[in-house]
């Protein structure tokens, strides 16, 4: 059964924080708050936890999964960022956008799209999530809190651990964080790709 945690969303208990960072270290697998909707998360290494959020999600492997980063440094490390791209993205975050381009090394093979070696990277505004990735030191693979055969995301966390509490070792709450999520954008071609509209402007990149 999860850990039920109410987490405050501005002020974020820092004990709650670090048990969970210890969770996610333990191969766990957690529903967090981010600027756009609640999202799944694990470790970057665990192989486990991305394997139980693909099977919660019923996604395959040529869903991108996403690294939600702390800033745009970590960001660096994990993607291919031409100097076009650079500004544009430097523009849009922290901010409700994910975005998909070339990865690097550092990237586990089961993260990356099977055949474009691409991964999907995103920098939140959210104040709970940011203080996680903080603790945690390395950026979260997550992937959006929507069930298959559901049109919108799942917005509290109480409903959250009442319908996932058994397939999850951490449930934060933070309240509502809305029911839109991330505003997706391939940069992995000559132009940019506005793959899914949502929370975040799309002006800047048509």
């Amino acid at each position: 059964m999860a850990r039920y945690l109410d987490i405050h969303p501005i002020n974020p208990q820092r004990r709650a924080i670090g048990q969970v960072a210890e969770i996610l270290r333990s191969d766990g697998v957690i529903a967090y708050p981010t600027d756009s909707c609640y999202a799944l998360g694990c470790q970057l290494g665990s192989k486990d936890g991305m394997s139980r959020i693909r099977g919660i999600r019923q996604l395959d492997d040529r869903h991108h999964l996403t690294l939600v980063c702390q800033d745009f440094a970590q960001l660096g490390q994990f993607v291919h960022v031409d100097n076009w791209v650079f500004r544009a993205i430097k523009a849009a975050t922290p901010g409700s956008y994910t975005f998909i381009l070339p990865a690097t090394k550092e990237v586990p093979r089961r993260l990356q799209h099977p055949g474009k070696k691409t991964v999907g990277v995103r920098i939140p505004s959210h104040t709970v999530a940011h203080a996680l990735l903080a603790e945690l030191g390395e950026p979260l693979v997550s992937s959006t809190l929507l069930l298959p055969g559901r049109e919108e995301p799942m917005t509290q966390g109480w409903e959250i651990n009442e319908e996932l509490g058994d397939s999850l070792e951490a449930v934060l709450d933070s309240g509502d964080c809305g029911t839109e999520p991330t505003t997706v954008i391939d940069f992995s071609g000559p132009e940019p790709e506005i793959l899914r509209r949502g929370a975040g402007d799309t002006s800047e990149f048509e």
